[in-house]
């Protein structure tokens, strides 16, 4: 047979993966979210790069769209928003790094405190600065973070001193759910029950702080009694579904409304994940691909080699699931495992050309996968896929 091969040059492909980030989508996933909130504060969660779509980007665009606050995970995330000129309020709930407790002081960071040891060690931080603002966490029952039903005591006691001694003052009170996407899971009511009792304890203490906090999107969007007086909104503000199977009357979607006013409550995925095309070659029939020669093509194909990998997010076990890429509008099974930095498409009897455009997923409006597609397809979540998709893949941000 006659053999085929197309390379694209090293000047077609500056890297394998590249993501298209919408921060429009982001600041009206925002604005939906905050009308959703009905007049209930908004914090935008951008921690772990804002689920891999650029922690300052995304915080400026979340902003843009209403939200009232950040939220992080690390210190040395809302460090990263006050240098690039960020003032909003943010709470950092994971200072674990204690070399960074100096420089959250002086930047005006909120600090998450889980324990009275930890409060002890903030509260000396800030003896020569501003007092500290924390959020004292309570645990009501995901048994990860925060103080223990027993523990809460201990944790508000040692607060209402370092209050009293000017060293630290108590701005919020806040837990997390772990089942708020399943609707009716018996958990949600005794959390919520757990959080009043841990709230009404601080306040017969003399410990009354401005916020309490505990939604999450799914919780925003279906726990009205759950609002407080701030809600915390991560994966909706990317544009994804926080709620496997949403509730009667809740109707969400995707499209260009910001959600305002009566009518479903409007997402737009914010991320769309890509490649190019690098080679272009013919293989005869029975030929096998890739490492460990498990995929055959039954009749002579073409394969398109492209330059990304399990190391540019891509999971290596993609090829085993069946996922198909998407090039011109047309979908492509992966032929055998995903490589660390290369993958090879059966593209069939098409012959693409070096350089064309590689869809990995997107908002699913040309017939490319969705990152919600794509998740449940290799037993994921899409949060999973969107956060390890490493800060080395170019970003290129559209308004």
């Amino acid at each position: 047979m006659h053999s085929i091969t197309r390379h694209g040059g090293a000047a077609d492909v500056a890297h394998g993966a590249y993501a298209r980030i919408d921060l429009g989508a982001i600041a009206a996933n925002a604005a939906a979210l905050v009308a959703a909130a009905k007049g209930t504060p908004v914090m935008a969660v951008v921690k772990s790069n804002a689920y891999g779509h650029g922690l300052v980007p995304a915080a400026r665009a979340a902003l843009d769209g209403g939200a009232a606050q950040l939220g992080v995970a690390r210190i040395e995330e809302a460090l990263t928003l006050r240098r690039a000129g960020l003032d909003a309020p943010i709470l950092a709930w994971l200072p674990w790094n204690r070399t960074g407790y100096d420089a959250a002081v002086l930047a005006d960071v909120e600090l998450g405190v889980d324990a009275p040891w930890r409060l002890d060690v903030i509260a000396e931080a800030a003896r020569h600065r501003r007092p500290a603002r924390v959020h004292l966490e309570i645990d009501t029952g995901l048994s990860r973070g925060g103080a223990t039903e027993d523990d809460w005591p201990q944790l508000v006691q040692a607060a209402r001193r370092a209050q009293a001694a000017g060293r630290i003052e108590v701005t919020g009170i806040f837990s997390q759910f772990a089942c708020a996407e399943v609707l009716g899971h018996p958990s949600i009511a005794a959390q919520l029950t757990a959080f009043d009792d841990a709230v009404r304890y601080a306040a017969a203490a003399g410990v009354e702080p401005r916020v309490r906090h505990m939604a999450n999107s799914a919780a925003l969007l279906t726990l009205p009694e759950s609002r407080y007086d701030m809600v915390r909104a991560g994966l909706a503000l990317y544009g994804l579904n926080p709620i496997p199977d949403p509730a009667p009357g809740l109707a969400l979607g995707s499209g260009p409304s910001p959600g305002r006013g009566p009518g479903p409550i409007v997402l737009r995925p914010a991320m769309g994940l890509h490649s190019t095309v690098a080679m272009v070659k013919r293989i005869p029939a029975g030929s096998a691909v890739m490492y460990g020669l498990t995929y055959r093509v039954g009749v002579d194909s073409t394969i398109a080699i492209v330059p990304v990998g399990y190391a540019d997010g891509l999971p290596r076990a993609a090829g085993a699931a069946g996922i198909e890429l998407t090039i011109a509008g047309r979908r492509h099974p992966i032929a055998g495992v995903v490589g660390m930095e290369q993958s090879v498409l059966d593209v069939g009897q098409s012959m693409p050309s070096p350089g064309d455009q590689v869809t990995l997923f997107g908002p699913g409006g040309d017939g490319e996968l969705t990152v919600v597609e794509l998740a449940r397809r290799l037993d994921l979540l899409p949060a999973e896929i969107l956060s390890r998709i490493p800060a080395s893949v170019p970003r290129i941000y559209q308004p």
